[in-house]
């Protein structure tokens, strides 16, 4: 069976923790598609070339869920030739034998469109940049700002700008616990799984 759940939205909303968990409650293969583009940013020099020659192993650095890191993908993702060398690699991810989640900021508007289930996790920025605070610490305020200056930067973007897909199915985490964002997640695609199933 091939069925792709397509999940977007922006930085410490908890689409990776929605992630996978979906992917373990259905069986489905995950994806993070922020880690390449946080390998790419971390392995430094040119981005493209880092891109084009991306390996399992730089996937699995332990550097790549610092503040810094998340800031390097935002910028090298903005590069239409680094989107386009890692754009095969996700799509054929997606559409492998066995059900697959990817989690990213463009997997139901350019990645998957054709997605079976798409869904957009978002969250206030207040409540996104308090999670990201408890999660690396320092200052709140910097957090905040750095919060609000990566949106800017991903929803502006002309290449692939973070938005919802026009079908997308819109979970909102702001006064939602993991369990209740997790089960209103699982709860749509259940509905939308084959029967067969």
């Amino acid at each position: 069976m091939i069925f792709t759940v397509a999940i977007d939205g922006p930085a410490a909303a908890g689409k990776g923790t929605i992630s996978r968990a979906v992917a373990a409650r259905f069986g489905f293969r995950h994806l993070d598609t922020g880690l390449l583009y946080r390998a790419v940013g971390a392995l430094g020099g040119d981005p493209v070339a880092a891109a084009r020659a991306l390996s399992p192993e730089d996937l699995a650095r332990d550097d790549l869920r610092t503040l810094e890191a998340g800031q390097a993908a935002s910028r090298v993702a903005a590069i239409p030739e680094v989107r386009a060398a890692l754009l095969d690699f996700q799509r054929r991810f997606a559409r492998s034998e066995g059900g697959a989640v990817l989690d990213g900021r463009d997997i139901g508007t350019v990645i998957c469109p054709e997605a079976e289930v798409k869904l957009f996790v978002t969250a206030s920025p207040q409540v996104r940049a308090h999670r990201r605070w408890l999660e690396v610490g320092g200052d709140a305020a910097q957090v905040l700002a750095e919060v609000l200056e990566r949106d800017a930067r991903d929803m502006g973007r002309a290449e692939a700008p973070l938005r919802a897909a026009a079908d997308a199915v819109v979970i909102d985490t702001s006064a939602l616990g993991i369990d209740e964002a997790v089960e209103a997640a699982c709860a749509v695609v259940a509905q939308r799984l084959p029967r067969t199933r």
